[in-house]
Parts: structure tokens; C-alpha cells; sequence
């Protein structure tokens, strides 16, 4: 048996504190408000401390009850995305993906309509996230893009996606004619991204140039990064699989293409349980997943 209190108490206490009444909370679930209070109490009682204080006509979260909404409600998402998932046709299959924030934004998430037009069969369900997570552990997942250095896990098989081209990007409204590319980023406003482990520095010393020593915009994620440089704010040193939509629209463009050196660095790092890697939704996933890198790599 689970050490855990019945689930007609987590019932009630989720639904008097999702609404933050109990009488809404009683309508909610054909209760009267005498049963919804007795639960309440009854599941304080178990923990020994109160997850509410009662006032007149209305009822507030303590700080025990707050952190025990925030991760009650994450469990009652999944157990409701599983009563889904059993209630679809029998062929139908869901695949639960992580990725991380910017590749999710920028580019698989333009993808994936390609991939249910192809493959009407399998649902998605996408979460992003910057952490790294476990699929020994988390077996709601499927399929984990993330990141950085990946930590090796026994039962768990991670393959690279493949190297991406790190290269100053910047609005075409920021070329001046008859100014070379590197005397022209000189003269730029750089952007750091701060989670790039591909820095300003790096790329100056590759190209031995000088970097110029004045203050720089940061932002926490590859996508703003772009974002800014879009804009117009200025040079951005980021992933051209990042930047594929403004790359091909001519919102951005590569300065000093063909002039200096790029930098070609494996940055995203596709993670599965080894026991399910003949399992029908995830085999699919991932061979149109680089099939998608093999064909943007071959433009």
C-alpha cells in the first residue's frame, strides 16, 4: 500500500483550493459544504497542520496548503492526460516530449505540424524546461531534447542532434555599404546569450579579432537573443537552427558569411529509455526528428 491519504480527500481539498471556496468546491464535486469541510479537516489531520485558514464566507491557503496545491495540481494533470490517453481510439498513440525553451520555440515547434499531418495517429504533448530530467524516474515522459552536457544514465541511450553552426546573426538593417563584416562588428552593439556555451570571446580569438571592451545586452535564453537581434538591437551569436525561420524570411542574416570562421558545436542532446526504442511512437519520432537536422543541414 502507498503512504498516501485516500484519494477522495486530495479530491476535495483540490477543488476547495483550486476554487478557493468551499461551497464552489461542494458544487463542484455534487457535495454538500459540510462533507467538503469534514474532507478538509480530515486530510489536516492526517498531515497535522493546517492547509487552510477559514474566515467569514471565504478561505485562504496557508503556505503547507500553497506548496501542496502547486504539486498536487502537476499530479492531477498527468493522472488526467493518462485517463485521456486510455480513452482515445485504440491506435491512436501520445507522445509525451521535454525540450528545452529556444528549441522548442524556434524550431521544433514550427515542425511538428509536418510531423501530425504525416502521422495523425500520434499526439504530442510538449513540455519545455532548461533542467535536465530523468526518464528512469520521470516514466510519463517519452523523448527528452535537451541542453548541454547530458548525465550519463544506465537504461537511458543519448544521441546527439546532430552540430549546429554558431555565427554572428543580425537584422539586414544593420549592414552599412561599403563597410567589411569586420570592421562593421566592431561597431555593432554584441548580445550575449547567457546560457551559450559559445561565448562572444571564443569567437573574437577564432577570427583573431580584438573584442571590443564595452558593456553588452544579455539575455537568459537563445530565443530573446534572436529576438533582439531581429529587432535591431544588434549582433547576435546564436544557432542558425534557431534562427531557420528569420534566416529564410531575410529578418536575419549571417554577417561575414563566407569571411570569418563559425563555430560548429553539438548543443542539443535527444534522450529515451533503451527498453523502448522499438516502441512504434518514439521509432517514428525519431527518425523524422533527424530526418528534419539532415535536411537542414543539406540546404
Amino acid at each position: 500500500m502507498r503512504n498516501i491519504p485516500h484519494f477522495t480527500l486530495l479530491r476535495a481539498f483540490e477543488s476547495a483550493a483550486r476554487l478557493k471556496s468551499f461551497t464552489l468546491a461542494a458544487q463542484e464535486l455534487h457535495l454538500t459544504q459540510s462533507a467538503i469541510s469534514h474532507q478538509v479537516r480530515k486530510l489536516e489531520d492526517y498531515f497535522g497542520c493546517a492547509l487552510f485558514i477559514r474566515r467569514n464566507r471565504r478561505v485562504e491557503l496557508t503556505l503547507e496548503g500553497q506548496r501542496f496545491l502547486e504539486s498536487l495540481s502537476r499530479i492531477f494533470d498527468v493522472i488526467e492526460a493518462a485517463c485521456a490517453e486510455v480513452s482515445l481510439a485504440p491506435k491512436a498513440q501520445v507522445l509525451a516530449l521535454y525540450c528545452a525553451p529556444s528549441l522548442a520555440v524556434k524550431w521544433l515547434g514550427p515542425k511538428l505540424p509536418q510531423f501530425m499531418k504525416a502521422y495523425p495517429d500520434i499526439t504530442i504533448r510538449l513540455t519545455t524546461g532548461s533542467e535536465q530530467v530523468d526518464l528512469v524516474r520521470m516514466r510519463e515522459l517519452d523523448i527528452s531534447i535537451c541542453y548541454g552536457t547530458i548525465i550519463e544514465r544506465a537504461g537511458i541511450v543519448n544521441e546527439p542532434l546532430g552540430t549546429e553552426r554558431n555565427v554572428p546573426l543580425c537584422s539586414p538593417s544593420l549592414v552599412e555599404p561599403g563597410i567589411d563584416a569586420a570592421t562593421l562588428i566592431k561597431k555593432l552593439i554584441l548580445i550575449d546569450s547567457q546560457l551559450n556555451n559559445v561565448t562572444w570571446a571564443s569567437w573574437f580569438t577564432l577570427n583573431n579579432l580584438r573584442l571590443p571592451a564595452r558593456p553588452r545586452p544579455s539575455f537568459d535564453r537563445a530565443a530573446m537573443s534572436l529576438s533582439a537581434a531581429t529587432d535591431g538591437m544588434g549582433v547576435a551569436l546564436e544557432s542558425t537552427r534557431l534562427a531557420e525561420r528569420e534566416l529564410a524570411r531575410g529578418d536575419l542574416i549571417e554577417l561575414g558569411k563566407d569571411v570569418f570562421k563559425e563555430i560548429d558545436v553539438v548543443t542539443h542532446t535527444v534522450s529515451w529509455r533503451a527498453d523502448e526504442s522499438q516502441v512504434p511512437k518514439i521509432r517514428i519520432f525519431k527518425d523524422w526528428l533527424y530526418q528534419q537536422v539532415n535536411v537542414a543541414s543539406e540546404r
